[in-house]
């Protein structure tokens, strides 16, 4: 595992080399900010899912959120940016941890860049891991958090719009899936090249 402040680029060799030993590119959008627009429809989706969860099992109201019918209220301290901070990092751990043997790997980098943090590696995975290792902080942090401490009692204002906004910053992994879903068959391995992503049928 390599730490550092920007993510890997695309090296043309390595291109050359993956397509000549029959990995196929994915169909994926150019640019971080590309992925961002296309995502926005689920980033609208996530954050129906998560209130919906939360309306199941607590109560949310727009008043948790500094918002009411007749003004806005927003305060940012150094608390709030602490725990968005904290977020981002749990978030990429999360993806981090579902990587097989991210450890050791030589291929598998984090960090943080001025888009927020990441996790890319460019080892080979199985397709199944691949989409656990995508959609890990979605689920775990926007799913099934807020039915854990609900039941112990500590699901406070701050935690559900943390969960909120994990939901919707999950948007671009919902995304990715959704493309590896509609691209990749059954029983394929996958890697990346930078940020770009192959696939090959396992043998």
């Amino acid at each position: 595992m390599k730490i550092q402040n920007k993510m890997p680029e695309a090296d043309e060799q390595l291109h050359l080399n993956l397509v000549n030993n029959d990995w196929i590119p994915m169909k994926e959008p150019k640019s971080v900010w590309a992925a961002t627009v296309l995502s926005i429809p689920f980033m609208l989706l996530n954050a129906i899912i998560s209130i919906s969860i939360l309306n199941v099992f607590s109560t949310i109201t727009l008043s948790e959120f500094g918002l009411s019918s007749d003004s806005i209220s927003i305060t940012i301290n150094l608390d709030v940016i602490i725990w968005i901070f904290s977020l981002i990092i749990l978030h990429e751990l999360l993806h981090l941890t579902f990587i097989p043997n991210f450890i050791k790997s030589q291929k598998t980098f984090i960090g943080l860049t001025p888009f927020g943090g990441y996790v890319l590696t460019e080892e080979e995975i199985l397709k199944s891991r691949y989409i656990v290792v995508t959609i890990a902080p979605f689920v775990l942090i926007s799913i099934i958090l807020p039915i854990v401490l609900s039941l112990i009692g500590i699901l406070t204002p701050t935690i559900k719009i943390l969960i909120l906004l994990n939901a919707m910053a999950s948007s671009v992994d919902i995304l990715n899936v959704v493309l590896l879903l509609t691209q990749v068959p059954r029983k394929t391995i996958l890697t990346n090249n930078g940020t770009k992503t192959y696939w090959k049928k396992t043998t």
